[in-house]
């Protein structure tokens, strides 16, 4: 017998799904064209309206010093939610954070104020870990829990502490700690006092940049320089090394990081722990830099602001820290400067509109499109048949830059895609 044959061809190994074009990330170089445009942008402004101290050294470093705590709070969220858990507790963590640096502070010394500060946003992350990691709370729900837990433990502890025998003797009272000794700061001799000069001249983008890098090396704390240290080891940590790997996995697939024997409990404590730790260095910042006291509602919602900055920053150091600039410049702008300079700030809100409008329009986007430039038009009336801002909105200036921040971003933003997720183990078997 011969063997039969057939014309039937052998089956065809199925094709692999195309790849999704990766997005294009940005470079050093579109980096710097970015910066360099928006100062360009920010001088001009300046000249048109007059508003000398938009780029002024003072703002520089005010901004500098109220970015600060913003992008650390920012900094704990990220560390907290690229293992996969929401951390509303922001707020709570740093109220601790201010706590612990007044009252061990005023005691002892700054340095040893910080380590409590930190020390007791640990304390707050490891109760949020515990209520959603371990017994699987909703983060949102736990979060609240221990914003409104911690400002009402710390005005408990106020009245006990501050309210009696040696620290009301030194300025305390139910509301504040008595103060703190000050943190050295760092200024670069001889090379800002050049800058201060050429600055003074009010030059086009010359002084803005004299101005600008003069507020970056006068009176610079040294807490401020360990934060920035603390946002590279952040890239270099999460982005660099298999630790960080295995962290974002818990929050990108745990189901697949545990497949592969990764600890997704372990991984996501010690992120939730480090996030309370950062939170509480910025409620420490706020307690030992700025105010050197320990005050009742001190943080003012920094910790949900940190928390828009790290959204706005697309889960990542660089952005965030871009962000956190961002809000504290608007802060500071209000705080130093009132409703004068904050309606100069309304002619660079009209240009952006404007340029944000012809973006969407090449995008064929002409519903955002047509809004933005329906709100530009509105803003520039504003800012003609005015001369300055009044001071109940100018109060509100940082909130504003938040939504509108937040809304502006909201196209291109990815979430790591396990977040907020209730996780048990072997849950995937």
């Amino acid at each position: 017998m011969t063997a039969t044959t057939t014309d039937t061809p052998p089956p065809v190994a199925p094709k692999a799904p195309a790849a999704k074009p990766a997005r294009a990330r940005m470079s050093v170089a579109r980096i710097l064209l970015i910066v360099a445009g928006a100062l360009v942008l920010l001088s001009a402004v300046r000249v048109l309206t007059g508003a000398d101290q938009l780029t002024s050294a003072g703002q520089i470093s005010a901004s500098l010093g109220l970015a600060v705590p913003i992008g650390l709070a920012g900094l704990a969220g990220l560390w907290s939610e690229r293992a996969g858990v929401v951390n509303i507790g922001l707020e709570g963590m740093m109220i601790l954070g201010t706590f612990g640096a007044g009252w061990i502070g005023w005691q002892t010394s700054p340095w040893l104020g910080l380590i409590a500060g930190v020390a007791f946003g640990v304390l707050g992350g490891l109760l949020h870990a515990v209520v959603t990691v371990t017994f699987g709370v909703d983060h949102i729900v736990s979060g609240v829990a221990i914003n409104l837990l911690a400002l009402g433990v710390t005005q408990y502890l106020a009245k006990i502490f501050f309210n009696s025998g040696e620290a009301q003797l030194k300025g305390g009272n139910p509301k504040q700690s008595p103060p703190v000794d000050s943190i050295p700061d760092v200024t670069v001799p001889g090379l800002s006092d050049g800058l201060s000069s050429i600055a003074g001249h009010h030059w086009f983008l010359i002084s803005d940049l004299a101005g600008i890098i003069g507020g970056l090396i006068t009176h610079v704390s040294v807490l401020t320089i360990f934060a920035v240290v603390l946002f590279i080891a952040t890239w270099w940590l999460l982005w660099r090394t298999p630790f960080g790997l295995r962290l974002r996995s818990c929050g990108e697939n745990p189901i697949a990081a545990e497949s592969l024997g990764v600890n997704v409990y372990s991984y996501k404590y010690a992120a939730v722990a480090i996030s309370g730790g950062l939170a509480g260095l910025g409620g420490a910042f706020l307690a030992t830099v700025p105010s050197h006291i320990y005050l009742e509602g001190q943080t003012g919602g920094r910790g949900y602001i940190g928390l828009a900055a790290m959204i706005f920053g697309n889960w990542r150091p660089g952005g965030l820290a871009m962000g956190a600039g961002l809000f504290g410049f608007s802060d500071a702008l209000q705080l130093r400067n009132g409703g004068e300079t904050v309606h100069a700030l309304l002619l660079l809100l009209v240009v952006l509109l404007v340029l944000l409008a012809l973006w969407k329009a090449y995008r064929k986007a002409l519903f955002q499109a047509v809004a933005s430039a329906v709100v530009a038009a509105l803003i520039l009336v504003w800012y003609l048949v005015t001369d300055t801002v009044p001071e109940d909105f100018v109060g509100a200036t940082p909130y504003v830059v938040t939504l509108l921040v937040l809304s502006l971003s909201a196209q291109r933003l990815r979430m790591p895609k396990a977040d907020g997720m209730r996780y048990r183990r072997g849950q995937g078997k």
